[in-house]
């Protein structure tokens, strides 16, 4: 999973990290000579200096305090040792401060706003090759941005630094709240609860289907199918399939009737029979289709689904992508299904339709059994990258 990205993306950090690595050392390439002539010359830079004018007046009035003391024929022998030992200290400290400083310049390095955007280019690339959207990329430049730009960075850890700030990254964009669509079944206090499926054709929608009602059966949840893709020639065969298979009723109308009809019709069955859930299976229809979309907006309107699950396939990249966002702008969706998610080695689509959409993805299909239907969890998309 997700095999073509987490190899660009290790390559980008690799050749960031070493650019960044190559640089400093030309940078501090300067001869070890000069550092000590630097050392030895540090009383005249102005910081060290003004300090050891401060040790000089300190050391003044130490030595009028032992003449004070002496006069007296009474010197306070551990004060005054105090107090050179606290001057000695000091100057300790400062010394310690410079050769600090040097070391930092040494081990360290700070990239610019300018340098950044040059580097940012090969994390660009290899999100940009693997259909990761824009608004995402934006999102992890930025976040990249504040825990590199102008902030001393250890060389050596340059590609830890970026590691963990792409796998934080990558974590916020699924912070979209959480959902448990078997608790909210549970917990509506009228039956039945009613679940549209809806995506372009191809998406695997129908099998999608026959995967939550085998879940649902699992758990002892009862259910029906309504059988409202009226359009696409053996759809409703195929639907049939899969009830017989799981053992749960299909409600269906002849090829050409209206879609909205057999979605009130199954609501009604499932209200007489007191039964859990209805699952309604649509016609898939392109996304910039407005007469398929008008139909799918009556059926809305029509059956009243508690949730709307949006299905799309992960291999297709940035095509799911903006199909789930013309799809939660048109009818507003409440989740999404990623199907094939075990076979996508770029992984944009992953990493981007909860981001766009700003809804979660509840469900990954990863096979062709009906079991093979696993409950999202953003950690996998995080461990498939190798973060």
């Amino acid at each position: 999973m997700f095999k073509f990205l987490k190899d660009k993306l290790k390559g980008a950090i690799s050749k960031i990290s070493g650019k960044v690595e190559e640089e400093t050392k030309e940078e501090v390439s300067e001869p070890i000579s000069e550092l000590k002539e630097k050392v030895v010359e540090a009383e005249d830079k102005k910081e060290i200096k003004e300090e050891v004018e401060v040790l000089k007046e300190d050391i003044k009035e130490v030595a009028e305090e032992i003449k004070e003391e002496v006069k007296k024929e009474k010197p306070d022998v551990e004060k005054i040792k105090e107090e050179v030992k606290e001057i000695k200290e000091e100057a300790e400290d400062i010394k310690k401060g410079f050769f600090g400083k040097i070391k930092e310049k040494i081990t360290t390095k700070k990239i610019s706003s300018d340098k950044f955007e040059e580097l940012f280019n090969e994390l660009e690339m290899a999100l940009l090759e693997n259909n990761v959207a824009l608004e995402v990329i934006d999102k992890i430049k930025d976040d990249l941005k504040v825990n590199l730009v102008e902030k001393p960075l250890k060389r050596t850890k340059v590609e830890e630094i970026i590691k963990d700030s792409l796998k934080n990254s990558i974590n916020d964009l699924f912070d979209v709240g959480e959902v448990d669509l078997l608790d909210s079944i549970k917990n509506k206090a009228e039956k039945p609860f009613v679940v549209s499926f809806v995506g372009i054709n191809g998406s695997g929608k129908t099998t999608s289907i026959a995967k939550v009602a085998n879940m649902l059966k699992e758990n002892n949840i009862s259910c029906v199918l309504a059988a409202a893709d009226t359009f696409r020639a053996a759809s409703i065969e195929q639907l049939q399939i899969h009830s017989d298979n799981l053992g749960v009723k299909v409600i269906k109308h002849d090829y050409g009737s209206d879609p909205a009809a057999v979605a009130f019709d199954a609501v009604k069955y499932a209200k007489g029979k007191n039964i859990d859930v209805v699952l309604i299976d649509t016609a898939g229809r392109m996304h910039s289709n407005q007469n398929l979309m008008e139909e799918l907006k009556k059926l809305v309107r029509v059956a009243k689904p508690d949730f709307k699950l949006f299905v799309g396939e992960s291999i297709t990249g940035n095509d799911c992508v903006e199909q789930a966002r013309e799809f939660n702008e048109t009818i507003g969706i409440d989740g999404i299904i990623l199907t094939k998610l075990d076979v996508d080695e770029k992984g944009g689509a992953a990493i981007s339709v909860s981001y766009v959409t700003k809804k979660p993805i509840i469900f990954v299909g990863k096979g062709q059994s009906y079991g093979d239907l696993e409950p999202f969890d953003s950690n996998m998309v995080a461990e498939g990258l190798g973060f």
